[in-house]
């Protein structure tokens, strides 16, 4: 296959990504009333499961938010409206988005690893909405009501411009998902021979540092329930990292044995 025709196979793979991206962002765009109401805004109230599971299990109770919301540009509703719509048309397509990609560079591919191509979506999928979920219902509610109620003097009122609170919603889920990609990047650099499990299992100390870190930033608030209930996923996920990087590494040391 020539270079032009690779150019014309990548334009189509293009082109019915960026369709479906469309689609699912009209979608959201047309329910923006609904899911402003009980998607962006449900992590901001007392009644939101992770603080009924965290009240009834951790006494971690919390008051209604101690802040509202305004607009302060005469186009600031309707650019987060379209904003909000294309990351979440972005969240809902990206199992497709990534299928397109997959099937672009599978020719490229050895048989085996084309035989794993479903497999493949299905893990970068599953682990990008498990990460979705992770900042949707743990990171993103704690975050919340720290910054929400944090008050250096009573006398200054905290009025969150909508922007600022959607911004902050979309962007960090839609990290939290990216940042689940992992063990998938581990796997490919792994492949590439530019990562290593003892690599990984030197450096362990340092990465709980980091990741200790991580969650210090993304949860400021000083209870140490909130930065466990960040921390310890992200090192669970360090730990799959370093297993699927031994398993690439004894998987290419069988194939150079025969």
């Amino acid at each position: 296959m020539s270079f032009v025709d690779h150019l014309e196979e990548l334009r189509w793979h293009v082109i019915r990504a960026v369709i479906a991206l469309l689609i699912f962002t009209v979608a959201a765009f047309i329910k923006m009333d609904w899911i402003f109401r009980e998607v962006l805004f449900a992590p901001s109230r007392p009644d939101f499961w992770t603080f009924k599971l965290l009240c009834k299990h951790f006494d971690y109770c919390v008051g209604e938010p101690n802040f509202s919301l305004q607009s302060r540009t005469m186009t600031g509703q309707f650019s987060m409206h379209i904003t909000a719509a294309f990351i979440i048309g972005f969240v809902i397509a990206f199992p497709y988005i990534f299928w397109e990609i997959w099937r672009f560079v599978k020719p490229g591919l050895k048989i085996k690893e084309q035989q794993n191509s479903m497999n493949a979506v299905l893990a970068v999928s599953f682990l990008f909405f498990l990460g979705v979920v992770f900042g949707y219902y743990m990171v993103l509610p704690i975050t919340i009501q720290f910054l929400a109620n944090y008050q250096i003097d009573p006398a200054i009122v905290n009025q969150f411009d909508v922007t600022s609170y959607i911004s902050m919603v979309c962007f960090m889920v839609l990290g939290c998902g990216l940042m689940f990609e992992l063990p998938v990047l581990i796997y490919i650099l792994s492949k590439m021979d530019m990562m290593t499990p003892k690599f990984m299992r030197t450096y362990r100390r340092h990465a709980i540092v980091v990741i200790l870190f991580i969650s210090a930033v993304l949860t400021p608030s000083p209870d140490m329930l909130s930065q466990l209930l960040i921390g310890i996923p992200l090192v669970l996920l360090y730990e799959i990292s370093i297993f699927i990087s031994a398993y690439v590494q004894n998987t290419k040391a069988k194939e150079e044995e025969f």
